[in-house]
């Protein structure tokens, strides 16, 4: 009996541990990525494309706006982004010679693509969802910038430039060093439908992950919708270079997915992309598969010790 219960607390010890492992898998979305060297021969991206005055160097960046007054540029991807859950991560650098700069850039997931316009580069009255990095400040008392906010837009609601569009954000956080950073800047944006959308930024520490904001049941984003990218400079000016894009489809576990029964809402822990985190999680399953295998083999000597004797007591 003992050796029953026993095997049957350590059965539920691994079942536990590997349903803490399966919290949600992934797979690489091929169609929004991209990375150096981002062209093939033709000079063209199979993904992407491209517009406005945005340049690229392909041992470096993808540049959507130089150091330069009164520019637009715009990076998109061709095909929408149709997964229910996701997760983009995007490593970008902003930077300039000058003591005064702006205007930021902008992160799309929308239903327009490649238009240029008012808001940090891409069209106003927008359908979807625009994640701000704001660095120039022009109305928002008591604000930090370099600021970085969400909006969603319905298609009719327009982004008010005057007050850093203090009426229409969604959720947001301030953000100082964020420029000039003297590690890879990145964010992390996390989409669960009807669960929750989570922003996530990379700039003091490599490996510390600052969570902007965190949104309970955000607003649908639309079926159909492109991941995009926009800048833009006016009488100041600064460098918005684009460095990578690696975008996830996200699966959950049904009984361990954000919001789920038994388990904390918006449970889904972002992970690190560095390869220090991920080494360090093999390496502690590993030792806790050996521990448990060294309890089970333990429980069941004991347990079979304990019944030979009671064995030998009732012969005699």
């Amino acid at each position: 009996m003992r050796l029953s219960s026993l095997s049957a607390v350590l059965a539920t010890a691994f079942a536990w541990t590997a349903a803490a492992q399966d919290d949600y898998r992934s797979i690489t979305l091929k169609t929004h990525s991209i990375e150096q060297p981002y062209l093939d021969s033709d000079m063209q991206s199979r993904w992407f494309d491209f517009g406005g005055d945005t340049i690229i160097r392909t041992d470096s960046y993808i540049r959507l706006t130089s150091d330069r007054p009164s520019q637009n540029g715009w990076l998109f991807s061709r095909v929408p982004l149709t997964a229910t859950n996701w997760e983009v991560e995007v490593e970008f650098k902003i930077h300039g010679k000058n003591q005064l700069y702006g205007d930021g850039f902008a992160m799309w997931i929308t239903k327009q693509r490649g238009q240029i316009g008012p808001v940090f580069g891409h069209a106003d009255k927008f359908e979807g969802l625009g994640i701000f990095v704001d660095t120039y400040k022009n109305n928002r008392p008591g604000v930090v910038f370099p600021y970085v906010m969400a909006m969603y837009g319905d298609g009719q609601a327009s982004y008010d430039k005057n007050n850093d569009g203090k009426e229409t954000e969604l959720a947001g956080c301030s953000a100082r060093g964020l420029r000039h950073s003297n590690i890879p800047t990145k964010m992390r944006l996390t989409y669960f439908q009807d669960k929750s959308l989570k922003l996530e930024l990379q700039y003091k520490t490599v490996g510390d992950w600052v969570v902007c904001f965190e949104v309970d049941n955000p607003p649908a984003i639309p079926n159909i919708a492109y991941l995009g990218f926009s800048a833009e400079t006016g009488e100041l000016s600064d460098h918005h270079d684009i460095i990578s894009i690696s975008s996830k489809n996200l699966y959950t576990s049904p009984a361990n997915g954000p919001g789920s029964k038994g388990s904390p809402k918006n449970s889904y822990k972002g992970k690190s992309s560095s390869s220090s985190d991920k080494s360090g999680g093999s390496w502690t399953w590993f030792f806790t598969k050996i521990i448990l295998f060294i309890l089970v083999a333990g429980g069941g000597y004991v347990g079979f010790t304990i019944y030979r004797s009671r064995t030998k007591s009732h012969r005699f």
